[in-house]
């Protein structure tokens, strides 16, 4: 594969073919990555999460024409779930965002999520890596949107947005477990509806109730009705206002330093866990660990004990 270069000429077909490379993890996508990484970085990170059925897909459309008239050019990656059978995805929201089909200065691609957990598919770092190289201003990173396990997206975004809409039954719920924390921006969607406005003062009060230090970012809260194009500008005017919040003196470097740090991290675990597998299963390794867990002659602990011993005396 020589598709990197391709892909820094601004070849769409060829950022397609490394993608597809990518998600099959086919040997020597990893080296055009590399070659790719020292391009990126110049891309802007929109994570977009919420519960299904509150009209993500139909905002991140709203999204894509409202920076495409400010003159940006904009990747879009959409993680669809998968089946748990035979690992597929039903790929919709390309489906839902076909008006920009014909539009050179949008990139649409979904991905299935392949049992990932946190909403996100193992493949969407290198991904938004490639739509960086490929150019693209804007990067909309829609997820799954399973509820409480979408708190993965702020590794990955520099601004993330929390859909919510009236009349969904216990939000609250939805907010647990790191949704409330995660959101620079929540977004009140179909607020047409009735109870639009009791949401947005119900989510102020649980804001008011979080403690902020001076310095820190203080979430702010929109009603749009994506499907009329209503109150997209003056999200965008939020995201925007978020954006400058992170460049300030002395913010932004440390805020790169943790993004680098997580996804070092992620690289790293990603990387360990692949080569633990492959050496354990030379010589059925792990099958006979099986066996033994099943026979209940060890137990799961004792078990990725031995298979970490023997990983460091291969490494001796």
């Amino acid at each position: 594969m020589k598709l990197a270069k391709e892909v820094l000429q601004g070849n769409v077909q060829a950022a397609a073919r490394l993608i597809r490379c990518i998600e099959d993890e086919l040997p020597g996508a990893v080296e055009e990555l590399k070659i790719l990484y020292p391009h990126t970085g110049k891309a802007y990170i929109i994570g977009i999460t919420g519960s299904p059925g509150s009209g993500k897909s139909t905002l991140v459309d709203a999204l894509i024409g409202a920076f495409r008239k400010r003159g940006k050019t904009v990747g879009v990656i959409a993680v669809d779930p998968s089946s748990p059978f035979s690992g597929g995805a039903i790929l919709g929201d390309r489906i839902r965002m076909q008006r920009h089909a014909t539009d050179d200065g949008v990139f649409i691609r979904s991905l299935a999520s392949r049992g990932c957990y946190g909403g996100l598919s193992r493949a969407t770092a290198n991904v938004i890596h490639i739509m960086d190289a490929l150019g693209k201003d804007i990067i909309l990173v829609e997820t799954v949107g399973v509820g409480q396990a979408e708190v993965d997206i702020i590794d990955f975004a520099h601004t993330s947005i929390v859909i919510l809409v009236p009349g969904a039954g216990d939000w609250v719920q939805t907010l647990k477990a790191g949704i409330l924390e995660i959101a620079d921006i929540f977004v009140v969607n179909k607020a047409d509806k009735d109870g639009a406005n009791t949401l947005k003062a119900e989510l102020q009060t649980m804001l008011h109730m979080n403690t902020y230090s001076p310095e820190a970012w203080q979430p702010k809260i929109f009603l749009t009705e994506a499907i009329n194009n209503k109150g997209i500008d003056e999200l965008v005017e939020g995201i925007y206002q978020h954006r400058e919040f992170l460049i300030a003196p002395g913010k932004y470097d440390a805020y790169l330093r943790e993004k680098g740090r997580l996804e070092l991290i992620e690289v790293l675990k990603s990387s360990l866990m692949d080569h633990v597998l492959r050496m354990a299963n030379k010589d059925d390794y792990l099958d006979k660990l099986v066996d033994d867990l099943v026979s209940r002659k060890t137990d799961p602990y004792s078990a990725a004990g031995n298979i970490i011993d023997r990983l460091m005396q291969e490494g001796k």
